[in-house]
């Protein structure tokens, strides 16, 4: 499958990106996977990917989600267009 997405980041994004790589430099991988992910299938149509469509969220606020490992990454779509608004590390309380 050809990407035919584009992405693009907001500057909030960038510099919460930056933040967690000073103290988690493997985020660099995961977001250069997320970025690929993004490009051929931001809405999951195929159901392989951890994404999610999160509920009672606006658009421009990051509908939806893709987790790897323990960074989250929300995004919102806009046509052809994949908009990464938020990056974050998971609390490891989160799930006990």
């Amino acid at each position: 499958m050809q990407a035919s997405y584009s992405v693009e980041v907001t500057r909030s994004f960038e510099k919460e990106l930056r933040k967690l790589v000073r103290r988690h430099n493997e985020v660099k991988d995961h977001y250069n996977t997320v970025i690929g992910v993004l490009k051929k299938d931001p809405y999951n149509s195929s159901r392989a990917y951890p994404i999610l469509k999160l509920e009672g969220i606006p658009a421009g606020e990051g509908q939806y989600r893709i987790r790897y490992e323990h960074f989250r990454f929300r995004y919102d779509i806009h046509g052809k267009i994949v908009y990464l608004k938020y990056c974050s590390l998971r609390s490891e309380k989160t799930y006990r």
